[in-house]
């Protein structure tokens, strides 16, 4: 994976490109997007001497998975400010997702954004998309896998990089520890690739399957854990919801064990704030859902690209006690 210092210089320039293009052409209007919930349309007016553009967003979102409302947030925000149609949907099932992107091949969207969580049901179909002539974007799962699905660019985190920075981190603090890495969704290419990125660093690392459309059992099934082997140091979590299953599972969670998560909402940011939680490493999902319709409208509008064919990184972002007070706000509307 292209890890290097230019890649950084290369996510500064692109985000700054796109925030000045968002900043001329937003100045013309646009209604904005109003979702209509779990899957459906949403847009408004086309900016002024502009097409009306429809972008489809095809996602795994899991039902009750609040980071989902982050993703929708950016895309939300992006379609209203050039007056977007945007299609929403979502099936947490590859073979269902791929259903939904075959739907958004056949009603003709001028643009397809797209989650590979799923990737052997959803690469081909997403293809095929880009095959017909639809420009797709990649974000949040795929990093690996967007090339090919014929996606122009990515938006996403470098799950392996994030699971190595926990990973470092534990080593420094709880050396001679146990981690334990709490997987909420089974067959899911980034959150295996989390936890596989913690156990690089961190050897001592054990994973636990959890179902996370269950909270209850979550916290069940990781307080039984807890209980069965005193030698866990740390849980890490992937997802905040299970973050505060976890906090809620009993056991020694928040005294002698340490709690760390990926990903945020308000309830996971103020228990860092609280000391409950150590930190989280973020991937900054508003600014994914943001950046996957900001550049097909740039694509569509202008042929730009962004990012010169490599990914473009949203995370790891740290989240802790250092940097809390200014992130809170803004877990309030989705923001963080």
């Amino acid at each position: 994976m292209f890890r290097s210092g230019k890649r950084t210089m290369a996510l500064v320039a692109a985000f700054a490109g796109a925030a000045l293009t968002l900043a001329a052409c937003s100045s013309t209007g646009g209604a904005a997007a109003t979702n209509t919930g779990g899957s459906g349309s949403s847009g408004g007016a086309a900016v002024t001497g502009g097409k009306n553009y429809t972008i489809a967003m095809v996602t795994h979102e899991q039902a009750g998975d609040t980071f989902w409302d982050k993703i929708r947030a950016g895309a939300q925000d992006a379609a209203a400010s050039h007056g977007i149609t945007l299609k929403y949907s979502n099936n947490e099932n590859g073979p269902d997702q791929a259903t939904l992107v075959q739907n958004a091949i056949d009603s003709k969207v001028d643009g397809l954004a797209v989650t590979l969580s799923s990737a052997d049901a959803v690469v081909p179909v997403a293809k095929k998309a880009a095959d017909a002539g639809i420009p797709v974007v990649a974000f949040n799962q795929g990093l690996d896998q967007y090339k090919a699905a014929g996606a122009k660019m990515y938006f996403g985190s470098d799950e392996d990089l994030a699971g190595q920075t926990i990973g470092q981190k534990i080593t420094s603090e709880t050396p001679g520890g146990k981690t334990l890495c709490v997987i909420q969704a089974q067959g899911s290419v980034a959150l295996e690739a989390r936890c596989a990125g913690v156990k690089k660093t961190f050897p001592n690392t054990e994973n636990l399957q959890v179902n996370g459309a269950d909270l209850p059992s979550v916290q069940q099934t990781i307080g039984a854990k807890l209980s069965q082997d005193p030698s866990i140091t740390d849980v890490v979590t992937l997802g905040a919801p299970i973050a505060m299953a976890a906090l809620q599972s009993g056991g020694t969670i928040g005294s002698k064990v340490k709690l760390i998560t990926f990903d945020l909402n308000q309830d996971a940011a103020k228990a860092i704030q609280d000391k409950k939680i150590e930190f989280s490493v973020d991937q900054q999902p508003y600014v994914q859902g943001y950046m996957a319709v900001e550049s097909l409208w740039l694509n569509l509008s202008n042929g730009n690209d962004i990012g010169g064919g490599k990914p473009v990184l949203t995370g790891p972002s740290l989240v802790d006690s250092t940097n809390i007070a200014q992130i809170l706000p803004y877990t309030a509307n989705n923001k963080r």
